[in-house]
């Protein structure tokens, strides 16, 4: 089994690591050399310096799994890389795109006989240990089939955590969704931890209620597990700027919930929160930048010093 990686970052990097671990056959390509260089050491990948050396590594059906930012670069890698293809290789794109470029995407492809698998995922910098939830759009049932090494490597367990939820943009539509779930859970753990935290005269403390609701609870959850290790740590966060980015993704929820004329006010409340993140006095957004951290690795700013 032969598969190139393009976008050795935060998760491309680790995809590719569990791969290898699997013993799958991974040639890695990263615009920054020394990235490539150090993961080849690391896993014993082929690292490529060009996307060219990338494609001409693998034997057809060639398998391309694009790991790179939704929008302008994913668009100019596919506009580089496709015309190097042949009728029946796979290109895969596993980034946060929108679901609607990913159907336009499949369509340009299948006009030169390439198969185009969008693939949602899941999992953030945990996924290396723990398995990545995979939600492949295809409409090609032959090519999930040829990918399902791929996918059964990645997955927590070969027999659950992916599965070929649709037809072409249906797996990035399905993580488009998922992802404003997670902005809803986020936001309601968040304000209910400031509530907890502004209850003075009760001298609540917040870690240990994070930790007491992980065991029984309804409400008990992996991001519950992700509060309790952030408040274990530190139940203050008062150095943490309470400043907390959207990827995107919730925005285009929103964005789909008013074309299909759908309520969905928790999750258009909770990205308008996001939005408001700006009041850097608010605990509740302290928090949910550490969680955005703690399961996804994403950078949280610090307070600066008043000095």
């Amino acid at each position: 089994m032969q598969i190139a990686i393009i976008g050795l970052g935060r998760m491309g990097g680790n995809i590719a690591r569990r791969l290898r671990r699997a013993g799958i056959e991974v040639t890695g390509y990263n615009r920054n050399v020394e990235v490539t260089r150090k993961l080849a050491e690391e896993t014993g990948l082929h690292a490529a310096a060009t996307l060219a050396e990338a494609v001409e590594a693998l034997k057809a059906p060639r398998l391309i799994w694009l790991m790179l930012p939704a929008g302008e670069v994913t668009e100019a890698h596919i506009e580089k890389v496709s015309p190097m293809l042949a009728p029946g290789d796979i290109l895969i794109d596993g980034g946060n795109a929108f679901y609607k470029d990913s159907l336009r995407r499949a369509g340009a492809l299948a006009r030169q006989d390439l198969r185009f698998v969008d693939v949602g995922v899941s999992g953030g910098i945990w996924g290396l240990e723990e398995g990545y939830c995979l939600m492949a759009g295809c409409d090609d049932a032959g090519a999930i089939e040829h990918l399902r090494p791929v996918f059964e490597a990645l997955a927590p367990a070969p027999d659950r955590g992916w599965a070929h939820v649709g037809p072409a943009g249906a797996g990035h539509y399905t993580k488009m969704i998922h992802n404003g779930i997670e902005y809803g859970m986020m936001q309601a753990i968040a304000e209910g931890f400031s509530l907890l935290e502004g209850k003075t005269e009760f001298s609540l403390d917040t870690a240990q209620l994070a930790e007491l609701w992980r065991h029984g609870t309804v409400i008990r959850s992996w991001l519950l597990d992700l509060t309790a290790g952030v408040l274990q740590r530190d139940r203050e966060l008062a150095d943490i700027a309470p400043v907390v980015a959207d990827s995107g993704e919730g925005r285009w929820t929103v964005m789909e919930s008013i074309e299909q004329g759908v309520a969905a006010p928790v999750l258009s409340l909770a990205l308008q929160m996001r939005f408001a993140s700006q009041d850097r006095e608010q605990y509740g957004n302290r928090l949910l930048a550490m969680l955005r951290n703690a399961f996804g690795g994403h950078a949280v700013q610090k307070e600066e010093d008043d000095d």
